[in-house]
């Protein structure tokens, strides 16, 4: 079986934290720990008005990718409630073909 973890296009991230709460509530974890966090960059100006202001969301240590769930069949909860559905459950192989196609995205696993 091929190793699965979460690909984020942070492109479509818009911040609304969904994840993180989601992962919070599935999980029992006590205010200010999560399994995903989302991180804010910027904003800043640089350049010819140009902008950097994004939203990433990343694992922490206390990410399980669900295991629990995914045994049962279902998605990650950070995935299901994912409110832009900018994070996807893949495999190596399917991150590799999305990374080549699309850069700007970031696949983390376990």
């Amino acid at each position: 079986m091929m190793r699965k973890g979460l690909l984020v296009d942070y492109q479509w991230c818009t911040g609304c934290h969904s994840c993180e709460i989601a992962c919070q509530m599935e999980h029992g974890l006590p205010v200010g720990q999560f399994g995903i966090k989302v991180c804010e960059v910027g904003p800043w100006e640089f350049g010819d008005g140009k902008w950097q202001y994004t939203y990433i969301p990343a694992l922490t240590d206390q990410c399980t990718l669900c295991g629990t769930r995914q045994a049962k069949g279902k998605l990650p909860t950070c995935v299901k409630h994912c409110q832009s559905q900018c994070i996807r459950l893949v495999d190596a192989e399917e991150a590799s073909a999305a990374l080549a196609n699309k850069p700007k995205q970031l696949f983390m696993t376990i």
